[in-house]
């Protein structure tokens, strides 16, 4: 059974209009939902210097571990964009996803047809893991 992710989404659309995107012109928002039941959004934020822009996604991660601590645990992320295209999370930002979220983390995104909602097992089937 899925789950209801609205407000998630919602507060991922209302985070999209804070972002940074001179050069790309892509807003981006997104949302988190901690194991806690505690939502945290983040825009992109760019850089003339590309290496140093933050995608949306791992700005709210980020805010969530500001706010609940390296334990935190997220169970779905949700993304909004401006203009509305189909949009999955980058490679990067699905690798802090499966630190902090896990296998059955739900992500919510733009796809073709309206939104997809898919577990970060099948965005990341593969994930790296630290030995440690």
């Amino acid at each position: 059974m899925k789950l209801d992710h609205s407000a998630l989404v919602a507060a991922a659309e209302a985070a999209l209009k804070h972002a940074y995107a001179p050069y790309s012109k892509l807003k981006v928002g997104a949302a988190v939902r901690t194991d806690s039941g505690a939502v945290y959004a983040g825009c992109n934020v760019e850089n003339a210097s590309f290496g140093l822009t933050n995608c949306a996604e791992r700005t709210a991660i980020f805010s969530a571990v500001t706010a609940e601590g390296s334990g935190v645990r997220i169970n779905a992320v949700a993304i909004a964009t401006d203009p509305a295209i189909p949009a999955s999370p980058c490679g990067a930002c699905r690798q802090v996803m499966s630190e902090f979220g896990g296998p059955h983390c739900a992500v919510i995104y733009r796809g073709l047809d309206g939104l997809v909602e898919a577990t970060l097992k099948e965005l990341l089937p593969d994930a790296f893991s630290s030995p440690i």
